[in-house]
C-alpha cells in the first residue's frame, strides 16, 4: 500500500508581481486566514541550493498553480509543505501550522493526489477508503457517513463494491481524488492528477474538482504541465533555479508577456524575413513552425507584412501570448515540454507519511 493521502482579458499592469497578491477566493468566500504562507524557505542538499528564499502565500479557497522545469525546485518546496522533507531556513505553515514543529497537525489537514495511482487493486472503492478512515483514526461511522456522498460527487456510488483493479485510469483518479477528501482536508495538493488520462476524461475530473471547489471551499495546490489546466488557476507561481520568477493571475501573466504573435509561412523564409526586418525595422525570429514576429496590436500589423513582402505568404495567423508563452518567457522551456516525471510519488517519504 504505497499511497500517501494527505481569453485574453485586459490588462492593464505589464509585469507580474513576484510579492504576491491577495485576491479573492474564487468562490467569494468570507476572508480567512490564508491556508499557506511561505517566507524565505530555504532547502539546500549539500552545496548545492534547490529552493532559494521562496515566498509566497495562497489563500483560502484559492485555486493556486505552481509551475517549474524539472530541477528548478518545485517538488523540493511540495515535499516541504506536505512534511515529506525538512527545509534549511525559512518558515511554512500550511492550514494554519508550522511544517517543522507542528508536521502532524499539518497532515491531518492536508490531501494528496499524485500523478500515479497509488490505490490497492485487490481492495474495493469502499474498501480503500475505510483503509484510509482507519489510517486518520476516523470512526468507522464517521467514515459511512462521509464515504457515501463523496462516491456520489465523483460518480462512483454505483461502483462502491467492485474491486479497483476492474476501474478505468479516469475512475482509479476520481477514487483517489474521493480518498484524498475522506478526512476533510483543508488544502489539497494535487500532482499532476490527470497525467496519462485522454482528455474526455481530463474534463470530468476537472468537472468533479469544480463541483468540489464550489460545495467545499477547499484550498487546491496543482502542479500540471497542460496550459488548459494552468489556466483554471486563480493565480499561479512560477519557481525556476530555486527562485519564484513570476506570481499573479493567468491573465496577467499573459499580458506580461506584452506582445501579439505572428506566425507566417511563406515561399522563402530567409528571404521574407530579411524583407521584413529591413522593411519594418522589427525583429523576426525564424522557427521551425515558420516565421514569428510579436508586436503591440497584431492584426493591425498584417496589412504592413503584407505591403511589405515580395516573398508569397502561404499561411498568416495572429494569437494573444498563452501561458505557454509567459512559461518560455520566465523559464527558457514550453510548459508542455516540462518534465512531469517523477513529482511527490518519488519521493522515498511517501511511504513513512502513511505511519
Amino acid at each position: 500500500m504505497d499511497h500517501l493521502t494527505c481569453e485574453d482579458a485586459e490588462v492593464t499592469n505589464p509585469e507580474p508581481s513576484t510579492s504576491n497578491p491577495a485576491p479573492k477566493a474564487a468562490n467569494n468566500a468570507a476572508q480567512s486566514d490564508p491556508a499557506i504562507v511561505v517566507e524565505n524557505l530555504v532547502r539546500t542538499f549539500d552545496d548545492f541550493t534547490a529552493v532559494d528564499g521562496v515566498s509566497f502565500q495562497v489563500e483560502a479557497g484559492e485555486l493556486f498553480g505552481f509551475l517549474g522545469p524539472n530541477g528548478a525546485g518545485k517538488t523540493t518546496t511540495i515535499s516541504i509543505l506536505c512534511t515529506l522533507l525538512g527545509l534549511s531556513g525559512g518558515s511554512a505553515r500550511v492550514a494554519g501550522y508550522d511544517v517543522t514543529t507542528q508536521r502532524d497537525d499539518v497532515r491531518r489537514n492536508i490531501g494528496l493526489v499524485f500523478q500515479e495511482i497509488t490505490l490497492d487493486d485487490y481492495l474495493t472503492a469502499a474498501e480503500n477508503l475505510r483503509f484510509h478512515g482507519i489510517l486518520y483514526g476516523i470512526a468507522p461511522s464517521e467514515v459511512k457517513a462521509r464515504m457515501d456522498p463523496l462516491l456520489e460527487m465523483v460518480g462512483l456510488s454505483d461502483r462502491a463494491d467492485q474491486q479497483v483493479r476492474f476501474f478505468s485510469g479516469g475512475m482509479k483518479r476520481r477514487l483517489e481524488i474521493a480518498r484524498g477528501l475522506l478526512h476533510m482536508p483543508r488544502v489539497l495538493f494535487l500532482d499532476e492528477p490527470t497525467i496519462g488520462l485522454d482528455p474526455q476524461t481530463r474534463i470530468h475530473i476537472w468537472d468533479y474538482v469544480d463541483e468540489l471547489r464550489a460545495r467545499e471551499n477547499v484550498t487546491m495546490f496543482l502542479t500540471t504541465h497542460y496550459m488548459d489546466e494552468a489556466e483554471r488557476c486563480d493565480r499561479i507561481g512560477i519557481i525556476d533555479q530555486g527562485k519564484i520568477v513570476a506570481i499573479d493571475t493567468p491573465a496577467a501573466l499573459k499580458a506580461s508577456v506584452g506582445a501579439d504573435i505572428i506566425t507566417l509561412i511563406t515561399a522563402d523564409d530567409p528571404a521574407a524575413r530579411a524583407e521584413l526586418e529591413a522593411g519594418l525595422g522589427i525583429d523576426v525570429e525564424e522557427t521551425p513552425d515558420g516565421l514569428v514576429i510579436r508586436v503591440v496590436d497584431g492584426e493591425a500589423f498584417v496589412p504592413r507584412i503584407f505591403s511589405t513582402l515580395k516573398v508569397g505568404v502561404r499561411s498568416i495567423n495572429v494569437r494573444r501570448p498563452s501561458l505557454d508563452d509567459v512559461f518560455l518567457k520566465y523559464t527558457g522551456r514550453a510548459l508542455r515540454d516540462a518534465d512531469s516525471s517523477g513529482g511527490l510519488a518519488a519521493n522515498p517519504m511517501v511511504r513513512a507519511f502513511r505511519r
